[in-house]
């Protein structure tokens, strides 16, 4: 099947036996026993958009960081799933690595208690994996561990419960053979998108978490392949190449060009509950643009786009055809938004096991973004282009030939699923 997007994500934290004792024992309460009652769907007052303020702050902060370390370079990667992990990390943190985590991760913990975090996580990936014909979302954990190691009964039941790990019994002193099962598994889930990940594991390693989201949809007005033609698209002012450039002539879509920012906004729906927006800075504007890019203003521009209809536009639009990717050491960026402990130390992960002091010897993030012209079955095109065909003379025109910024959004549960920024769309 041809895509639109086909997107996934693998965050990987082996964690390592350090030299020491063993963090003394924590009593903690029962997160899977909570008695709140938990409804599937995306209505007011549902678990998951509790969590939704927190995840958008640190998708936009994360963001920003990269930016600022990386200014010139394509970046993407999934917030939601690193977030997810790092949630489903705290379950065995305990004492102020816990808190961090958590705090971290931008949860008021005087507001929110630690099982309606959990509680909202699961809802959330319960309520985006409910798949259609038409569009597919697959979010998954699971732990790779050493043979021989037994988890605590509370971290297993508790990671099961809340966000559906999958737990392997991995033997780690053949390195090649536990890095050969993780890439199977990995290369499983993502439909074959994402081979040998997994490589030189040291024979320390006792467990690996491995979080991945495969995201498949398709275009609710597609592109046609006979409009696709080789364009200028300019880097910088310095730097112009050729990119296969997707056109349409005609259709209507969701479109502004802000009266306040020196940007154009494009919302390209998908069928189902997901919707991308596409940010275009006017040339030499991106950093202007990037400074604004906040919680408040992705709420403006969707509410604009959708509520209000005189920005319903007859549209030429010319889109790249492209493939990239954002691998990321996560263990030097988080410690710089605020987890200085994660990869310390200092960490404290008994409440994953007791009987050995761990620690977490690396943490990484990768991501593969193909955007193509195919969004749902050819006829749909052809309709499309021969009913506004006739009305050129009308058209608003939007090009997308100089870098732009990517926010993927599923409108059912109010989050980012997938956020970047396109500098050079021929470097995967």
């Amino acid at each position: 099947m041809h895509l639109a997007f086909h997107l996934l994500l693998l965050l990987v934290a082996p964690l390592a036996v350090s030299q020491g004792q063993s963090h003394p024992g924590h009593k903690e309460g029962n997160l899977t026993n909570s008695s709140h009652q938990e409804t599937l769907g995306p209505g007011e007052g549902s678990p998951s958009l509790r969590i939704v303020p927190s995840n958008t702050d640190f998708a936009l902060h994360l963001y920003h960081l990269m930016a600022f370390e990386s200014p010139s370079k394509n970046i993407f990667f999934s917030p939601l799933s690193i977030s997810a992990a790092l949630a489903m990390l705290s379950l065995g943190a305990r004492a102020h690595t816990r808190t961090q985590i958590l705090q971290g991760l931008g949860f008021n913990l005087t507001e929110m208690a630690e099982s309606d975090i959990h509680l909202g996580f699961r809802h959330l990936l319960r309520t985006l994996s409910l798949a259609t014909d038409t569009l597919e979302i697959h979010m998954g954990s699971a732990l790779f561990l050493s043979r021989g190691v037994q988890l605590l009964p509370k971290f297993l039941n508790d990671t099961m419960a809340f966000y559906e790990s999958q737990v392997f019994h991995t033997n780690f002193h053949d390195s090649e053979g536990a890095a050969q099962l993780i890439n199977n598994h990995v290369m499983k889930e993502t439909q074959g998108k994402i081979v040998n990940l997994a490589s030189k594991l040291s024979k320390d390693t006792i467990l690996v978490l491995v979080n991945f989201i495969y995201f498949k949809a398709l275009w609710e007005k597609p592109f046609s392949r006979s409009k696709t033609t080789l364009q200028d698209f300019y880097v910088d002012e310095n730097t112009i190449v050729q990119v296969p450039m997707m056109g349409q002539d005609g259709q209507y879509h969701w479109y502004l060009h802000d009266r306040y920012l020196p940007c154009s906004v494009l919302r390209m729906n998908y069928d189902g509950d997901v919707m991308a927006l596409f940010i275009l800075p006017d040339r030499g504007k991106m950093k202007q643009v990037e400074e604004v890019l906040t919680p408040e203003m992705l709420v403006r521009w969707n509410n604009l786009l959708q509520k209000r209809v005189y920005f319903y536009k007859k549209l030429e639009l010319h889109l790249p055809k492209f493939s990239m990717s954002g691998s990321y050491e996560l263990g030097q960026i988080l410690p710089k938004l605020g987890f200085t402990e994660l990869l310390s130390e200092r960490a404290n992960f008994s409440g994953i096991t007791e009987t050995l002091n761990l620690k977490m010897s690396k943490s990484f993030h990768k991501a593969i973004l193909e955007v193509d012209e195919i969004g749902t079955k050819a006829a749909a095109v052809t309709n499309f282009s021969i009913i506004f065909k006739s009305a050129r003379r009308n058209l608003h025109v939007l090009r997308f030939n100089r870098p732009f910024l990517v926010v993927i959004f599923s409108t059912k549960t109010q989050s980012i699923l997938f956020l970047g920024k396109v500098v050079n769309p021929t470097k995967s």
